[in-house]
Parts: structure tokens; sequence; C-alpha cells
């Protein structure tokens, strides 16, 4: 459930920034919105009531469940995450996917600890691949107006 939430809220999040290579002129939630992959995340993002925050200036590191990651959860997950009586729950994950600045590939190293908007901490993995408490980056830097987007093929939740 609130691995649903959370991708659907990041999805959101990303989805509503518009964020084009190069000109960089949409924000993460339009960007994410636009790609396509992160309808879940979108719809998340707007249910927990964070589109304006992850389209403020920024800049925020964002670690973007795919749709195919929120339907790994198990099933009911996201559907109960974005009951309007678990929006703190849903607040929590999604935050979760966040790091305040902006954190390129290039600045990661194996075993990092990431501080999360949330208030826990990710960990960094980059031995083998990039990850993120456990869940592979797929695709790394995509960058908005107001900060990156990393694609994870996890949902991942707050200890």
């Amino acid at each position: 459930m609130i691995r649903r939430t959370f991708l659907s809220l990041t999805a959101a999040a990303m989805l509503s920034g518009p964020a084009l290579a190069g000109g960089h002129s949409m924000d993460i939630v339009d960007t994410a919105a636009g790609a396509g992959d992160f309808n879940t995340l979108v719809a998340a993002v707007e249910a927990a009531g964070l589109v304006e925050t992850l389209k403020g200036e920024g800049p925020f590191t964002v670690f973007a469940p795919t749709d195919a990651a929120f339907a790994a959860l198990p099933e009911g997950t996201v559907e109960s995450l974005l009951l309007p009586e678990n929006k703190d729950q849903l607040v929590g994950i999604l935050t979760y996917h966040v790091v305040p600045g902006k954190v390129m590939s290039s600045d990661l190293s194996d075993g990092m600890m990431a501080g999360t908007v949330q208030g826990g901490e990710v960990t960094i993995g980059t031995d083998g691949g990039v990850t993120v408490d456990g869940a592979n980056v797929t695709t790394a830097d995509i960058e908005a107006s107001n900060g990156v987007i990393h694609v994870i093929d996890q949902v991942i939740l707050p200890n």
C-alpha cells in the first residue's frame, strides 16, 4: 500500500515538472508527467498534496519509481495509500524518495547515506550499478528546471 502510494506521488511529482534535455524548461512534476511511465507516481503526488512543493524552486533529487515498480507492490497497496485517510502515510513514502539538493549520479559513492525530505536516510550503492535502498537506478540524471530525477525499479519504504 505504502509503496504504491509513494510511487504514485513520486510519479506525480516527476510528471508535473517540465524537464527537457538541454533547456530544462520543465520542472520535476511536469517532466515525470510527460514521460508516460510515472502515472501512478504523479497520481500519488497529487493525492498527497505535494505537486506545488515539487514544482517549487528546489532543487530536488527524486528517486522515481516507475508504474511497473508500483504494480509490483502487494495488491491493493497503491489504492489504499491513495485514500484520504492514508494521506500522512503516503506523504511519508513519497518524501522518502526525495533528497534536498541536486544530486547527480557522478556525486554518488558506494555506501553513501543521503538524508531525505521525509527525515530518514537512503543508502546508495555503486558496486555493479547504482542502487538506492536496494532499488536499481535504471535511468539516471534526468535534469529538470528544479532538480534531477533518477528512475528506480522499486518503491522504497522508510524504516
